[in-house]
């Protein structure tokens, strides 16, 4: 085991009704301005916005609002968010949505607080070292935001997509009720159940020393998530099954699944360049596409990881031919993507063939960088992986 820093200061106000004490839990913490930042459409349509307002306004907060974020988040939006917190001051962003809202709260929070484009941090020139708080109340179990230490920004210029991460992104506290899930159409659902799985996949895959008790934990969140995503697809409005989706997805992003372990999740980087090409293609359905042939590629680096994979998260019998049990375990768990309705095919998804060698070229950084995760993947292996998704 690797030495390592878990730090996990999100409180989470988890089940039915939580976000009922909006108002009071923002004034408990001292907050007297904030911001109010969410998507286009479905916080106002479900009337969970007009709730929130009301009970901050029962509590006396002031608020400014700031909508219309976009999947796959954009910088204009962002920058437009910078000004709104400079001039009004605001103390707090509530971030009301999924992964997207709360990754521009989290740009927009870092922003505030320096006077250039945080588009700087994305791109690794500049490191945060202040913000405005970020808190949440979350929509949909994908992204695993409401606990992570990263944010991911679409550059709507360049159609770059790049991640940093930092303490500074992790939120103060979160509201997380299963209820706020149910009218989460099948698609987005799959999405999220796949984000959720390749969070913790991705650390678990890897080389690296013993971790038995971490590995158990991944294997365990796996299997949870699995099970649950069979229920919560036919049965939306199953609370136990959106309860086992929304906990796995905080649990999945915030470091307990990897801990102990180096990781470098080069399927979700390789899909970050595919949905910032393409900012119409949901972030769990492009790795959907992407990492079964980054794992029949994979396994032979650590196969012993992925027969415990195949044996007790896919349910796959042991054989005497163990090459075969791992790949009909990383088959099974294709097969269940596509019972999640998730495309398992860039061509599914509308990549263009001719843009494949762009998405590889961008996944090194135009040449920057080279992944070093449980297979190397520079720009001759990442584009392998993208012709085999096709």
């Amino acid at each position: 085991m690797i030495n390592f820093i878990y730090n996990t200061p999100t409180k989470i106000f988890f089940g039915k009704g939580e976000e009922d004490k909006i108002g009071s839990i923002v004034k408990e913490y001292g907050f007297k301005k904030i911001m109010l930042h969410y998507g286009k459409g479905s916080v106002i349509r479900s009337g969970l916005l007009t709730k929130v307002k009301a009970k901050l306004d029962e509590n006396g907060i002031e608020y400014v609002e700031l909508g219309g974020v976009d999947p796959n988040p954009k910088l204009s939006l962002v920058l437009k968010g910078v000004e709104l917190a400079k001039k009004e001051k605001v103390e707090l962003i509530l971030a009301i949505g999924g992964g997207s809202v709360l990754d521009s709260a989290k740009s927009i929070a870092v922003g505030a607080k320096v006077d250039f484009s945080p588009w700087e941090f994305s791109i690794k020139n500049a490191t945060p070292k202040d913000h405005i708080p970020v808190a949440s109340i979350l929509t949909i179990a994908a992204a695993g935001s409401d606990m992570s230490n990263s944010c991911v920004i679409t550059n709507d210029e360049t159609n770059e997509k790049r991640g940093f991460t930092s303490e500074l992104n992790r939120c103060l506290f979160s509201v997380l009720n299963p209820e706020l899930t149910y009218t989460v159409s099948k698609f987005q659902t799959g999405c999220g159940i796949v984000d959720t799985m390749m969070h913790t996949l991705e650390r678990y895959f890897s080389v690296g020393p013993a971790t038995e008790l971490t590995d158990n934990i991944a294997l365990g969140l796996l299997k949870a998530v699995y099970d649950a995503g069979k229920v919560a697809i036919k049965e939306p409005e199953n609370y136990d099954a959106r309860a086992e989706l929304m906990w796995a997805n905080s649990l999945s992003h915030n470091g307990l699944t990897g801990a102990g372990r180096p990781f470098v999740m080069s399927v979700h980087q390789i899909e970050h360049e595919v949905s910032g090409m393409y900012p119409e293609i949901a972030h769990g359905a492009g790795l959907a596409a992407l990492w079964p042939q980054w794992a029949m590629k994979a396994y032979k680096a650590c196969p012993d990881r992925f027969l415990r994979f195949s044996y007790e998260v896919m349910g796959i019998t042991p054989t005497d031919n163990k090459t075969k049990d791992i790949e009909d375990g990383i088959q099974a768990l294709k097969t269940y993507f596509k019972e999640l309705d998730m495309p398992v095919t860039l061509h599914e998804l509308g990549v263009k063939e001719d843009t494949l060698e762009a998405l590889a070229y961008n996944t090194m950084f135009k040449g920057k960088r080279v992944l070093k995760d449980i297979i190397t993947v520079d720009y001759d292996m990442a584009l392998q992986i993208l012709k085999d998704s096709f």
